[in-house]
Parts: structure tokens; C-alpha cells; sequence
């Protein structure tokens, strides 16, 4: 199935410190409804992960054939159909996990491995994988049920991702020793088992962070980097590093303090991403000159420091706000992402940071959801290319029953 396509109606405006927002003609189609089919899964929050046949993976936190969320498939046909199928539906009941809410991660196998919030032997959130039978099914194995013991973290809503040796990284926004959060590695072991070990247990001490949302990147090196939504002196977030240690040991570095005193962001929601020099990149939900939310670079120095540079200060008229996504990069080093709110329709928007010989970064605005009766509004998660350019993601509610939409962006 695949809908009709809206186009995207925007006009320009002129931010803060000399970023242009310019306008661009894209088209958006829906390629599925969640409303027309309830079984497939409900309200989408997370970004879509794409095989290399082109098929297109998602999680629903809601609905679905057994109402505890889904992760589903949409396999593209002739003529620009999108056929859905539910991989596996979640119980509300019987240690099953509930509410899906994060993105997928694919081994070199094909297996499919992801959280979920809720659900488990202890109720307080899982860590699964997929795997593909010869039938052409898949069936679930719980690699990891949290609260099982008196130290460990509870409710991951990020996803995991491997390491070279096979290991998972994730986080969970509370638990562990001091009830904030925790950053976790789970370790495969010879008999099909996986063993948890802590890595950092956030701390409400004035100087650590709290509440970390989003998952975790990775350097070569090995070293972990993250975001919280609260903590650190300014009380609305940091960005921290992971290093392993001797023995075993992880040492927490925090990058930056954000500020809510001044015009810095507030509460990073996002995954961050590296370029290939090494700098990170970012949002933050509010916070900035509108208090509406930023992107922002931090850089690394030679004696150890970061330093940020704000690329864009969002919620300027007619602007996209509050920034709940990760940003991805195209090969051109342009920076792509969406908005909660703000827009034409103040249902969120997609957006394009480019760079400028100037060193600011302009905006272009890509689409106004809201734009149709049957548009989706509220883009939560983040975006994904495929090898033609065209952009695809979900869209938490909306569509013709208002229950999300998995949409294109083509240019």
C-alpha cells in the first residue's frame, strides 16, 4: 500500500545569527497507514533500520496482534506498494516484553536485536533478538530480563548496538545503584547465555548526569558517548564518555555541561553522531535562543577538552521545534533530521542543515507534517537514507485514525 503523496508547503524565514532557513520543493508519500491495519502495531516512536533488499524494520510501542507492540516488516512491490508483516507481537502478559519503543540493530547474521520498555520476568523492560526460521517465521529469545538484581537498570527506552567482539551496549533510564540510570554491557557466553555487567550508574550528585534517553555511539577506540536529559551543574543534561579501563573498569568524562542559564540546549533526546574528524554531533530538545531546542557540534581539543558550537537555534516563525531525533549525515556532510512541533501546521517538520563557507550552517525546511488529512504529525524518530537519497521515517501519530504513519521523503 502506498498513499497518496502530499507536497510540502514552506516559506522562508531568517534565524538568529545569520542561518538562513530556505525553502525546498520535496515530496512526502506514506507508505503505510498504521490506522488501516490496527495488527500491524500502533504509534511509532523510533527510527525505521533498512536490509539490503530494502526492506524497511520498526517497532510500534502499542497494538498489534497480542496489543503489548510490534516489530514489524514493510517489503516494497511493484508499483510503489508496501506489503506489512508483524515479525513478532507482544504479550501484555506472561514475561513477555511490552511496548517496543526503540530502533532495531541488525548483526552480520541477519538476526534483529532491540529493547523493550516494559515486560520481562520482572516487568521493568528486555533486551531480545529476532532470529529468521527456515519457514520464513521469526522467533524470539530474551537475551537479558532488567531488574533482576538489586543494582541493575530499568526501563531501556534506546536501542543496543555490538561492539567488534559480538558485545551489546544500551542504556536504561532508571536503576542501577543510585536509581538514575545506568550504561550496560551485555556479554555473549558459550552456552547461548548472555551476562550483564554495569558499566555506570548515573549519580543525582550535581556533577554527573541523570535520565539518559538515547542509546550510545561508539569510536574506534572503543570508547562509549552518550547524553543525558538532566544532571550536570546545569541541571538539564550532559554529554559523557565511557573509556575502558584496567580490569574490567569504565571511566565516566563528561564532554559538555549543558546550561539552562544561558542560550546553550536543554535535555539532549537524541543519539549523538561522529563525522569522520572525530566531532560529535547532536540535538537538544529545548533550550538555545528560542528555548525551542538547537543542533549543536562538539569538538574535540588537544588537551583533552570539547568545545560546542550551536549550528542551529530552532523555533524561529514557522521553524520546527523541540527536536526529540538523532541527526544523520549524507556524503556531502549536510546534517537531516525532524522536529516534535513547530512547522506550517505546528505538527513537526523534516529539516536540512548545511554547512557554509562562512562556517554557519543554513536550514532548509523539507516538509510541514500536517500538510493532509491523512499527513502524520509528530515525527519522533530519526531519519535513514536509502542509496537513491530518499529520506524515510515514522511518524508517532497522524494518518487518517491518527494512530502514525511510516512516510518518504523524496527530493
Amino acid at each position: 500500500m502506498k498513499m497518496k503523496p502530499f507536497a510540502s508547503l514552506v516559506f522562508c524565514i531568517l534565524s538568529f545569527f545569520a542561518m538562513s532557513v530556505f525553502c525546498s520543493a520535496q515530496q512526502e508519500s506514506i507508505l503505510w497507514d498504521m490506522s488501516f491495519n490496527g495488527s500491524v502495531g500502533l504509534n511509532p516512536t523510533a527510527n525505521l533500520v533498512r536490509d539490503a533488499r530494502g526492506n524497511l524494520y520498526g517497532t510500534t510501542g502499542f497494538g498489534g496482534p497480542k496489543s503489548g507492540g510490534t516489530v514489524f516488516e514493510l517489503k516494497p512491490g511493484s508499483n510503489g506498494t508496501w506489503t506489512p508483516k508483524v515479525l513478532y507481537a507482544y504479550l501484555s502478559i506472561n514475561h513477555d516484553g511490552q511496548r517496543p519503543m526503540a530502533g532495531l540493530t541488525f548483526d552480520a547474521a541477519g538476526h534483529i536485536y532491540g529493547t523493550t520498555l516494559w515486560g520481562g520476568l520482572y516487568n521493568q523492560g528486555t533486551v531480545f533478538e529476532l532470529m529468521r526460521e527456515p519457514n520464513g517465521s521469526w522467533r524470539q529469545k530474551q537475551l537479558h530480563s532488567f531488574g533482576g538484581a538489586k543494582q541493575d537498570g530499568l526501563a531501556p527506552q534506546a536501542g543496543v548496538i555490538f561492539d567488534r567482539q559480538g558485545n551489546l551496549y544500551g542504556t536504561t533510564t532508571s536503576g542501577g545503584e543510585y536509581n538514575f540510570g545506568t550504561v550496560y554491557e551485555l556479554i555473549p557466553q558459550s552456552d547461548g547465555t548472555w551476562k550483564e555487567k554495569i558499566l555506570h550508574a548515573f549519580n543525582l550528585d550535581g556533577i554527573d548526569g541523570y535520565t539518559p534517553i538515547a542509546g550510545l555511539v561508539m569510536d574506534r577506540a572503543g570508547n562509549l558517548y552518550g547524553g543525558t536529559v538532566g544532571g550536570g551543574p546545569g541541571i538539564v543534561g550532559i554529554v559523557f564518555e565511557l573509556s575502558p579501563k584496567a580490569q574490567g573498569q569504565w571511566k565516566e568524562t563528561i564532554l559538555h555541561n549543558f546550561d539552562i542559564n544561558s542560550t546553550d540546549g536543554n535535555s539532549p533526546f537524541g543519539t549523538l553522531i561522529f563525522d569522520g574528524s572525530g566531532n560529535l554531533y547532536g540535538t537538544t530538545y529545548s533550550g538555545g535562543v528560542n528555548g525551542l531546542g538547537t543542533a549543536f557540534e562538539l569538538s574535540p581539543a588537544g588537551d583533552g577538552t570539547w568545545s560546542e558550537t550551536i549550528l542551529h537555534n530552532f523555533g524561529a516563525a514557522g521553524d520546527g521545534e523541540t527536536p526529540y531525533s538523532s541527526l544523520i549525515f549524507d556524503a556531502s556532510g549536510n546534517l537531516y533530521g525532524t522536529t516534535e512541533y513547530g512547522g506550517t501546521y505546528n505538527l513537526g517538520t523534516v529539516f536540512e542543515l548545511s554547512p557554509q563557507a562562512s562556517g554557519v550552517w543554513s536550514e532548509t525546511l523539507l516538509h510541514n507534517f500536517g500538510s493532509g488529512s491523512a499527513d502524520g504529525n509528530y515525527p519522533l524518530g530519526s531519519l535513514i537514507f536509502d542509496p537513491s537519497g530518499n529520506l524515510y521515517g515514522m511518524t508517532d501519530t497522524g494518518g487518517s485514525g491518527g494512530y502514525g504513519t511510516v512516510y518518504e521523503i523524496t527530493p
